[in-house]
């Protein structure tokens, strides 16, 4: 089998899971406001599934370490996927949502993360930019919010569930036929973990993106929202996200060309400053065309930050331990930042509207670049440790 076709099944689950990954960013909201939920009750469902990925994302990266298989794992995860998604959309109850959705969660959140750690890992083997597999999960999050966001605007939001369960369906059948990682070295043990956890530079790092990622992550639960605020429907909630993400299809699939340029950090600092400018304009926003236009800067921002923060993370752990070095990461990003973002941002658009929520993640922004350029000038003295 060549290396091209041994890439086709990793691209292909990217592609589907991400597919169904945006059928749940861009209308879970929307579902819920549907089922009755007011703001304030719609950030907790979504702050349950980081909730459950800072448990998820470690315990199922150190198995997938412990046990040298990603794609075992991926295949317990996505089987996990489809049971449960069949549960959680069946409750009605502010109670029952939150209790299924943290069993969803558990299975869902680490997909992506695995999958980006399987992608980077074959890149790093094949010697060809992570970005060009990584593009794959873009297009199939763009494809989806389009066609996706124009079926629940025609039938209903009330059945985003069969789209989601096809396409999960396609990514249960895909795995079967992936390429597993190799490692070399013994079984990785929980004492080894704690290596990661006394890495300074690594847990300092984790900790100030989450000024940035955390906007982001509040972005992700609320532009629906805010988007019919503004006076849209689910329709132009889907060509928004599709906007945003065919831009950071392009960004991912063109990564292997400007990414060797500068240190990686100036891109994730570079990034931050976009995000900041964005939210900004987001929230002087008075049409929801405005917002449509501005998710452009979606690819710029999360593109190129994601792509920069990962290959900075992969250089700062060693190789034994890069999946649950990916996986700690995911769950910064995904995770604790998605919780303090659904959180603040379900107050802040019940309370003031999108207009305020987008304001304060402008401030948020500004100061994780701060802090970041502080960061990047004390490491650049001396030589990042590695071990």
């Amino acid at each position: 089998m060549s290396n091209r076709q041994s890439l086709t099944p990793l691209k292909m689950l990217l592609f589907s899971f991400h597919a169904t990954n945006t059928i749940i960013l861009s209308f879970l909201p929307l579902y819920l406001e549907y089922k009755g939920l007011n703001g304030t009750e719609i950030g907790w469902v979504l702050a349950v599934g980081p909730l459950a990925a800072i448990f998820a994302q470690p315990f199922w990266g150190y198995m997938s370490d412990k046990y040298k298989t990603v794609k075992n794992i991926l295949l317990i995860c996505i089987a996990g996927l489809l049971v449960s998604s069949v549960i959680f959309f069946q409750m009605n109850g502010l109670i029952a949502i939150l209790i299924a959705g943290f069993v969803f969660y558990f299975f869902t959140s680490p997909i992506g993360g695995l999958g980006d750690s399987l992608g980077q890992r074959r890149a790093d083997d094949l010697n060809i930019s992570f970005g060009t597999i990584r593009t794959w999960g873009s297009i199939g999050f763009a494809i989806s919010s389009l066609i996706v966001g124009q079926i629940l605007t025609a039938a209903g939001i009330q059945y985003m569930i069969w789209p989601y369960l096809f396409f999960g369906t396609i990514a249960l059948i895909v795995t079967f036929r992936l390429t597993d990682v190799k490692v070399e070295s013994d079984p990785v043990q929980l004492r080894d973990v704690r290596k990661l956890i006394q890495n300074k530079p690594f847990m300092l790092f984790l900790f100030l993106i989450m000024f940035i990622t955390m906007t982001h992550r509040a972005s992700d639960s609320f532009i629906g929202l805010y988007i019919t605020q503004l006076g849209g429907n689910e329709g132009l909630v889907g060509i928004g996200w599709f906007v945003g993400v065919a831009s950071e299809a392009l960004v991912f699939a063109f990564a292997g060309r400007w990414f060797r340029t500068y240190h990686t950090l100036v891109f994730v600092i570079f990034a931050g400053i976009v995000y900041s400018l964005r939210w900004f304009l987001y929230a002087a926003a008075d049409d929801p065309m405005y917002i449509i236009m501005l998710q452009l800067l979606h690819g710029i921002t999360f593109g190129v930050f994601y792509l920069a923060a990962l290959d900075y993370v992969t250089r700062l752990i060693p190789k034994l331990l890069q999946s649950t070095g990916h996986l700690m990461f995911y769950a910064v990003f995904f995770g604790i930042s998605g919780i303090i973002g659904s959180l603040l941002g379900g107050a802040l658009i019940d309370s003031y509207g999108g207009g305020v929520l987008y304001a304060v993640l402008g401030f948020s922004a500004a100061a994780g670049v701060l802090f970041l350029s502080i960061y990047h000038t004390m490491t650049s003295r001396k030589q990042v440790r590695q071990f």
